[in-house]
């Protein structure tokens, strides 16, 4: 839900309704079809606490979890996460590696409530660079979810948005290459179909959490009009 100037409800009213009235006051407003997050804190969220960074993603898959579950309850169509940038391999490698196993781990234990929930799983991303061991697993989990018809869940790994757009520069340009496209003929539907989120209608809202002000390299062309909110929260 986006709250607008004048809607007469404050944040703070919000999280103090209990979890019954909250969803009741959402679903009594029109929802957004698709909702992007940038999930940003876990590493300051576990710092603050005096715990590892691990700490922090290993609370990330339960905050994961439950988003996906409420969206799914919502009605939601489209739920885009950013889990894993292509600027993440910068981390130190201990940390990369740690990231690699809880989610190769965190996949498989999640598989049978995907299932349960009739969520269709997808990831956007490049491929190359990835752990064997952890493309495959991603993969055995595409392919299982792939006939189920509730919420698409949409996993942003190894995602730059700069990437993105590079990579669907080089599609159209093999296309006119091979004399099936004429440059002429390349316009915002063309282009949208060569992206990684092709047959994804554009996000209706994105949201960060950490109260960071900016978008990170995600989804540069997909919000070109998308409504943006930014929460504190860790």
């Amino acid at each position: 839900m986006a709250l607008k100037p004048g809607s007469g409800v404050t944040v703070a009213e919000l999280s103090a309704l209990p979890e019954d009235e909250l969803r009741e006051l959402i679903v009594s407003r029109p929802l957004p079809r698709h909702v992007a997050v940038i999930m940003d804190g876990n590493g300051r969220w576990a710092t603050q606490r005096g715990l590892p960074r691990v700490a922090g993603h290993t609370e990330g898959v339960t905050a994961v979890r439950n988003v996906v579950r409420a969206a799914g309850e919502l009605g939601i169509e489209f739920l885009t996460l950013y889990a894993f940038s292509s600027e993440n391999w910068n981390r130190p490698s201990h940390e990369v590696s740690t990231l690699m196993s809880l989610l190769e781990r965190s996949i498989d234990r999640e598989l049978p409530e995907l299932m349960a929930r009739n969520v269709r799983f997808r990831v956007i991303g490049r491929s190359n660079g990835v752990p064997t061991a952890v493309r495959r697993r991603i993969e055995h989990v595409v392919l299982a979810t792939a006939g189920n018809t509730g919420l698409t869940l949409l996993m942003a790994f190894n995602y730059g948005g700069r990437d993105e757009l590079i990579d669907a520069c080089r599609a159209l340009a093999r296309e006119v290459e091979a004399g099936r496209l004429r440059p002429q003929d390349i316009d915002e539907v063309r282009v949208s179909r060569a992206l990684y989120t092709e047959g994804v209608p554009d996000p209706d809202l994105l949201i960060r959490t950490s109260g960071e002000m900016r978008v990170s390299n995600f989804l540069l062309w997909q919000i070109a009009y998308t409504e943006l909110w930014v929460t504190p929260t860790l």
